[in-house]
């Protein structure tokens, strides 16, 4: 947003670098080469993927603020509602049809489809944070946003006295059990060696809060009359957030799996303080020649979400040969184009970049005929 208050240009930069960060970590040339930085955390604490879809989920919240205000200014919350349910719904089913994607396999069984994942968690925390923001004031929305993060806290505990376990364990926690019982095993992500879904149904309930923080964020943008003090104030809120949500990880570990309190605020304030100094290079400074390229990344960026990961579901599920061992073509573009310059991490590296160039190029010329795909 320009000091008029038009439209916030840091933001659709903070979007895009994100959706960027997306593709290079989802995509190496092998995961069993990958630079510490892009890979998640193995159970407890927070690396540079870990940021990803908290920032993803802040930066829905901060929009949220600038697309609601004309049905708030008019009072249509009857469309507005409309509005968000149909959204919630087209985005649920877009995330149930990539886990099901390419539908028809010979080892195909549907009783073992994951029903929850990435879109629709983004789904479900975009429909309950609307009820939390529509039509209720700011104190209101901040202390159901600080009575669900304790909350959230005082159910995984108490569940880990009563039982006599560990409350933050992977195999011993609430967010499994709550999981278990309303989905089934087979139903779940098994990628950390156990049925345990990293998008689970209790755990959307903090991570609601980060897009309720973003949509307070976008409140202090929106009614800001100086920008410049105002991600001074930002910038104060995201440090306070990161302390605050390090010194509670002390006793509620910073987890993404279970997407705990403290990893809710200590990721949530170092998004304020990255988007407040977006803010002030882009939209104050006007120093965003940079940014154009980003920009682009985030125009589309469910669509991209979608498409790239197509993409590699195709790719894992073709096959080529080569010296007379059949792989996939995922391996395939690896190993023939990619591991030959290094064989060990850059090349990896080369090959998620590779596909952030191509993406690129099909959000450019998306962008370039103006092409916009709302979901």
């Amino acid at each position: 947003m320009s000091e008029s208050n038009n439209r916030l240009l840091a933001l659709d930069t903070f979007r895009g670098a994100t959706i960027m960060l997306m593709i290079l970590v989802n995509n190496p040339g092998t995961w069993s080469h990958i630079y510490a930085p892009f890979r998640h955390a193995k159970w407890h604490g927070c690396t540079l993927t870990d940021l990803v879809f908290p920032f993803f989920l802040l930066i829905m919240g901060v929009a949220m603020r600038f697309t609601f205000e004309k049905y708030e200014i008019c009072n249509k919350y009857g469309p507005l509602f409309k509005k968000v349910f149909v959204r919630t719904i087209t985005i649920f089913i877009l995330g149930l049809i990539l886990n099901a994607f390419p539908f028809v396999r010979q080892d195909w069984d549907w009783s073992s489809l994951r029903i929850l994942g990435v879109l629709q968690r983004i789904a479900l925390v975009y429909l309950l944070a609307s009820i939390i923001v529509i039509k209720r004031d700011i104190k209101a929305i901040i202390k159901v946003s600080i009575s669900l993060l304790f909350g959230y806290w005082l159910v995984l505990y108490t569940f880990g006295i009563i039982n006599g376990i560990d409350p933050y364990a992977l195999n011993s926690n609430l967010v499994l059990y709550v999981d278990k019982i309303i989905l089934g095993d087979s139903h779940l992500w098994s990628g950390n060696g156990i049925p345990f879904d990293p998008e689970g149904l209790l755990s959307t309930i903090p991570a609601v809060v980060t897009t309720v923080i973003g949509f307070l964020v976008g409140t202090m943008i929106k009614t800001a009359s100086d920008q410049r003090d105002n991600c001074q104030k930002m910038a104060i809120l995201g440090s306070v957030f990161i302390i605050i949500g390090w010194i509670w990880g002390l006793l509620f570990p910073i987890n993404k799996a279970l997407w705990t309190s403290s990893y809710v605020l200590f990721t949530a304030g170092i998004g304020i303080l990255v988007l407040s100094i977006m803010i002030w290079l882009v939209d104050i400074k006007k120093n965003n020649k940079w940014a154009k390229p980003l920009i682009i990344y985030g125009t589309n960026s469910i669509f991209i979400f979608v498409i790239s990961g197509i993409w590699t579901k195709v790719l894992l599920n073709i096959s080529f040969n080569l010296n007379g061992k059949m792989i996939s073509g995922y391996s395939y573009l690896y190993q023939t184009i990619f591991m030959p310059l290094d064989g060990g991490m850059n090349s990896s590296l080369l090959f998620a970049l590779f596909h952030i160039v191509i993406f690129w190029l099909i959000l450019a010329l998306m962008y370039k005929k103006r092409i916009f795909i709302k979901v």
